[in-house]
Formats: structure tokens, C-alpha cells, sequence
């Protein structure tokens, strides 16, 4: 069996490229992960999502273990085999969104109780049950058990959350165990206070994780505010593992989620935008339903190579997406995975050259430019 391991290859001011190694193949750093949060990326066929340059999705444990379960997708061959897809997963631990969705919900030291969004049945969250319903999954990178404070919220609210996943996230290593070909990432805590996520990084190299994430963030502070906060603590965590920023996001956020030290991140708007006829291009957002693309028979981006900026004109967009036909969420999803995977690459490659100052600036100055002229 391949060991998993993550190899560096290059650095240029705080950015870096990389590779994580797992049995299921290599993901690419820095690396964007679709969301595939009830075992599927809408709109998408597996092999498509590939396609677009994906080397690794994410599979959402709260949704999973409430439908269809975790027991019966581990009956049918586990999360890969369920879905079809044969490459990395990592499942996030639930948290986020039992503090986000569920009724009810009552924190306590042993876990959170809650009821389901679906049909209102009880249900316990712990660092132990969400170990397990990750091993059931059987997914290939796993989440520590953490609680997510909503920005903003006074300091010692922060700090006792902070400490609280910190205890989880023992657990959490307690109850993962030793499970060769897979990952458990830790996930750093502390709102923005810069001393509260140095003590949440080093209660977390203390325990020993395969990689760490940067939890709490994206969560109404603004970018500003989240940019201020990554100038400081990815570099608070280990410089020989993967970094990764949870639910990032627009793509000037992670341009500049990578230019702090990122490696991976993770986000819905490419797949929820294209639903809602939204697309992302080098020269910024199109928003499809506008009625000046009803006669424009010019590709959404020119330079693009996805279907359906291959195939597809910016007219039929447009009449698709006002019909109301399934086709039009399914070609603007295409379009906007295969955005961002391009955008990941094109970092890759520059921080390979030593050029990412330069592809920055030219990232920003064409999304200046804004869309093209009307016909």
C-alpha cells in the first residue's frame, strides 16, 4: 500500500506546491476540492468533475449519516464505491453543519444532540461517533470533531470553544486510531485573535495530526478580516504538512488564501453558482439571465476549453437557464469547476517558476476589466 505522505516541490514568498500522497492517487497542491455533499457534486457525473482537473472531492458526513446513513453506504462498499468515484475523499466531521442546520441542538463536553433537518429524529454528534461514521464512510482524509463558533463573538466565547474542540480533537486522535492509507487532519480554532490560535496550533501539534486545517473562518467576517487572520496562522501550524482553509471560497479569496501558505480548500459556489446561473470567468462573475446575452452568440469565456464554453453560446445559456432546463445548471457547473481547477493549476504552476507575484497581478488585473462589451 502507498503510505500517505505530502511532499513539498516548491515555495515562492508563502505560497507553496505540492503533492499529498495517498493510496487513491496524488492530490496536487495547492488543490481545490468540489463538494460533493450528499455523495454527489450536483450536476456532475463523476468522470466530468475528473475531467475538469479534480483530484480529490468532499463528502459531508452530517447529510451522509442522516440519509442514507453511514451503516448502510458502508453495506453497499463504502463512499467510493457508492458514488463512483475512485480518487480521494475527505469528509468533513459534521460540526459545521449540525451548528449551521440541525434543530434543537444542545452542546455539551460529551458531543452535540440534536434533530435532523429532514424528518426531526434525534441524534448524538461526538469526536467518537463522528470517527466512526468517517471509517464507515470509509473516506481517505478524515476531519477531527470541532465546534464552530459564528462570527462575531466576544473573546472568551471564542477561547472556550477553542479549548472545548481542543479536547474533541483528542478525542478525536484517541478514537481514529491507527489506520494505515489514511489521514486525520486537526483543525485549528480561535476565531481571529492571533494568541488564541497559537495556543489552539500548539495544543494541536501536542497531539500530532496528519495535516491541519484552519477552522472557523468564512464565516461572516469579510475578507479582510479573514485575510488578516491568515497572515498569521497558517504559518502558526507545521511547515511539513498540508494546510487547509474549510469552505474558501470566491476566487480572490483563494488567491489570496494561497499567497498566506494554503494548500487546499474547499468550497459550494462553483456548483451552487452555475445552479443559479452564475458563472466565473478570468474576467469575473457573468450572470447568465441577464437579457443581454439573449442574442450573444459569443462563448461565455473565449479562451476556455470546458463544453460549455466549447459548445455552447452565451445566447443558449441564456435561453436555457430562462427555460428553466436542466442542461443550464449542468453546463455552468462544468464551466466554473473547470475554472477553478485551471485557477489551481495556474498557481501551481507559478509558484513552481517563482512567478505567483506576477500571475497575482494578472489575475486581478483582468477580473478589473470586468465582462465583455455587450453585442
Amino acid at each position: 500500500m502507498v503510505e500517505t505522505s505530502f511532499e513539498l516541490k516548491a515555495r515562492d514568498g508563502r505560497a507553496r506546491t505540492g503533492v499529498i500522497n495517498t493510496p487513491r492517487g496524488e492530490i496536487r497542491t495547492p488543490a481545490f476540492m468540489p463538494v460533493g455533499t450528499a455523495a454527489t457534486v450536483k450536476g456532475m457525473l463523476p468522470g466530468s468533475v475528473r475531467d475538469t482537473g479534480a483530484d480529490i472531492l468532499l463528502g459531508n458526513t452530517y447529510h451522509l449519516m442522516l440519509r442514507p446513513s453511514a451503516e448502510r453506504i458502508a453495506r453497499l462498499g463504502g463512499l467510493h464505491r457508492f458514488m463512483n468515484w475512485d480518487r480521494p475523499i475527505l469528509t468533513d466531521s459534521g460540526g459545521f453543519q449540525v451548528m449551521s442546520l440541525a434543530e434543537l441542538r444542545k452542546l455539551t463536553e460529551e458531543g452535540v444532540t440534536f434533530r435532523s433537518h429532514i424528518d426531526g429524529s434525534k441524534h448524538m454528534l461526538s469526536p467518537e461517533r463522528s470517527m466512526e461514521i468517517q471509517r464507515l464512510l470509509g473516506s481517505d482524509i478524515v476531519m477531527c470533531f470541532d465546534e464552530c463558533p459564528a462570527l462575531p463573538a466576544d473573546k472568551a466565547r471564542i477561547a472556550d470553544s477553542m479549548r472545548l474542540s481542543m479536547r474533541w480533537a483528542q478525542r478525536s486522535r484517541d478514537a481514529f486510531g491507527d489506520r494505515p492509507g489514511h489521514m486525520l487532519f486537526g483543525i485549528q480554532q480561535g476565531g481571529l485573535e492571533e494568541d488564541l490560535r497559537a495556543e489552539s496550533a500548539e495544543a494541536l501539534q501536542s497531539i500530532g495530526f496528519d495535516g491541519y486545517a484552519v477552522g472557523g473562518l468564512a464565516v461572516g467576517e469579510g475578507q479582510e478580516a479573514m485575510f488578516g487572520c491568515l497572515d498569521f496562522a497558517p504559518e502558526q501550524l507545521p511547515h511539513d504538512k498540508p494546510r487547509y482553509l474549510m469552505g474558501v471560497g470566491k476566487p480572490d479569496d483563494i488567491v489570496g488564501a494561497v499567497k498566506r501558505g494554503i494548500d487546499m480548500m474547499d468550497c459550494v459556489l462553483p456548483s451552487r453558482s452555475g445552479r443559479t446561473g452564475q458563472a466565473w470567468t478570468r474576467r469575473g462573475q457573468v450572470n447568465i439571465k441577464n437579457a443581454r446575452h439573449a442574442d450573444d452568440p459569443r462563448p461565455l469565456d473565449e479562451h476556455c476549453t470546458c463544453p460549455a464554453c466549447r459548445s455552447y453560446s452565451r445566447a443558449y445559456l441564456h435561453h436555457v437557464f430562462r427555460s428553466g432546463e436542466m442542461i443550464s445548471g449542468m453546463l455552468l457547473t462544468w464551466h466554473n469547476l473547470h475554472y477553478y481547477q485551471e485557477l489551481m493549476q495556474g498557481m501551481r504552476d507559478a509558484i513552481a517558476r517563482q512567478s505567483f507575484a506576477q500571475f497575482e497581478a494578472d489575475f486581478h488585473a483582468q477580473r478589473q476589466q470586468g465582462d465583455i462589451e455587450p453585442v
